[in-house]
This record gives C-alpha cells, structure tokens and sequence, in this order.
C-alpha cells in the first residue's frame, strides 16, 4: 500500500496541473460558481492542513533535538541561511509589492509534510525527518511574521490587519489543534495507529481540490498572473539550484552522514505552502496573485523535486562497504 502512496507522490505535480487546467476552465464557462468555489475553498484548506498535521508527531518535540548536530544543522539552514538567501533573491525581482509577498511567503517557511516523502525516496534518514518536523513548524509559524516585518515591511502596511489575520489563524490553529488531539487519541491505543496511514493518502487529493477551487474562484487572477512566469520561474528555480549545495556544505560543516545530509538536502529545499496559502488567501482586494505565486512555486519546487531525487544521492554518496569498514578499522 506504502508504495502505491509513494507512486501517487510522484505523480503529483501532473495531478495538480490537471486540477488547475480543469478550474480555470470550470470558472471560465460557470462564473457564476466563482464564490461557491471561495465558500468551499476554507473548509478545504483546512482538511487539507488536518491531514497534513496528523503526520507530523506534534506532541514529540523533545525527540528532535536529541541529535544534535543534525538538529543545528537543519535549523541553522532553514531559520538563518535560507532567508538570508532568499532576501539575496527578492532583490532581483521587479518592485512589485504583491509579487514579493507572494516569494516571501512561499520561501521563507520550510516543508512539513513531502520533504519526508522525496527523503524516502531519495534514500534520506526517515525517521530523523519525522523527529525534526514539528521544530520547522513550531519555529516557522514564530519567526515568520518577523522575517516579514524585516523583509516586506512597506509592502505589508496597510495591508494586513486582524480582518485579515484571523481567518488565516483559526484555518491554521484549528487543525493544528485537532491533529494534536487525534495523535494523543492514536497514542492511546497501538490498533489507532492505522488512522495515520490511512490519512497519509489525503494530502494529495485535497491539494488538488485546493488548487482547483483556487483556479475556479480566482480565474482572472491566475490569467493576471501569466505575465509573472518569467519572473519567478527562474528565482524559485535558482532557489533549488542554491539549497542543495548549502545544505551539502552544512554536512560537511556538522559531519553529518550521507542519509541525513540527504535528508537536510530536501529539508532545504522543500517550502510550507500549506501553511502559508491561508495568509495569502485573506489579502485584501489587489494583493490575489500572491496566492497565485505561492501555487506556482509549489509545482516549480515539485518538479525540482524530481530533479533532486537524481542529484541528491550523488551529492552525498553512500560510503561502499570497503571505505566504511577502513573508517570503522581506523
């Protein structure tokens, strides 16, 4: 069953182009059904950050600093180095307030949820993945309003208010809370944990509903937003091309073995749209096309993804069975 899971991961990247194209074309012939689509859109999005959040052992952060190293480096690289980075990046885009939210918010927030998949794939250390996620998400969801009040101050006055703040909080404090209350109810009893499996199969369909309903409701924003497909295109492609390399010298720096260095790999490179998508949706009037941006990036970065699965293992090699047994003898 794993493996038919994992088949449909990969696939994933054309079932969200068929969602999009089958929205917009949806929107266009039915305009009428545009607010249906935007009253639907919220109880999605939050199934969606449910199910995603069951995967993540929110009630065992402890478990992800006991490796050390691993831990600082996964935390140094994605609360440090990669927004430094992508600052560096932003400077290269055009003075377009809602196009540099819209790049902000998609890059500045690590992955919870695929990174765990592509490490699967691409021969990381699983269960080191699983034990760090709930510290990205803990710490994203505190460092980034600071990270935007540092990086986007003047494109955000005036901007966001509590009448747009709020319904991004409750889509994404309500799952969170009920994820937290399903794990304890799974914990309780050993036969519970089927649950989580079975709910491992939802992100992927509900993100496509998300997408097509996104496409369906906000038709002129996303044919808008074509003109900016050279635009950011090439900034989140140079932003895969960059993580990779950062995270291989991070191992390097930290000492950290091929699997986890793999692992730090996908980390680096794999962002949170979920989490952010909300915020991005409760902009005011104008400001649609961050939405759009942050969609956009999440096939760019799924397409890398299948990229990295061939350049991340040769980035960090396993040792053959003779140098590790040298290295063991010395």
């Amino acid at each position: 069953m794993s493996v038919d899971r994992l088949t449909l991961e990969r696939r994933q990247v054309w079932i969200y182009l068929a969602a999009i194209a089958l929205g917009l074309a949806t929107g266009s012939a039915l305009p009428q059904t545009g607010p249906v689509f935007e009253w639907l859109l919220w109880p999605a999005l939050a199934a969606l950050l449910y199910v995603t959040f069951v995967q993540v052992p929110l009630l065992h952060l402890a478990a992800a600093f006991r490796d050390h190293r691993f831990v600082a480096a996964v935390l140094i690289g994605n609360f440090l180095l990669v927004p430094a980075g992508v600052w560096a990046l932003i400077q290269f885009l055009p003075d377009e307030p809602v196009l540099r939210l819209g790049v902000l918010l998609v890059l500045l927030v690590p992955c919870t949820d695929w990174f765990i998949t592509f490490s699967q794939l691409g021969g990381g250390d699983v269960p080191r993945a699983i034990a760090v996620t709930p510290a990205n998400l803990f710490l994203q969801l505190l460092l980034l309003p600071l990270y935007l009040w540092l990086m986007a101050r003047a494109d955000l006055a005036g901007s966001l208010g509590l009448a747009q703040v709020w319904p991004t909080l409750l889509v994404v404090g309500l799952p969170l809370a009920l994820a937290a209350l399903t794990e304890r109810w799974m914990e309780a009893r050993p036969e519970r944990a089927i649950w989580r499996e079975r709910m491992a199969w939802w992100p992927v369909p509900l993100l496509a509903c998300v997408v097509f309903l996104i496409a369906g409701a906000q038709v002129g924003a996303v044919l808008d937003a074509l003109h900016l497909l050279p635009v950011v295109v090439p900034i989140f492609a140079a932003f895969l091309l960059v993580a990779a390399p950062l995270a291989w010298g991070l191992a390097r720096l930290f000492a950290l073995p091929a699997a986890q260095g793999r692992t730090l790999a996908f980390s680096l490179g794999t962002r949170n749209s979920f989490v952010v998508l909300p915020l991005a949706l409760a902009l005011p009037p104008g400001w649609e096309a961050a939405a759009v941006v942050i969609v956009l990036q999440s096939l760019v970065e799924l397409i890398g993804m299948l990229a990295y699965l061939g350049w991340v293992p040769r980035l960090f090699p396993v040792p053959t069975r003779q140098n590790a047994s040298s290295s063991t003898s010395r």
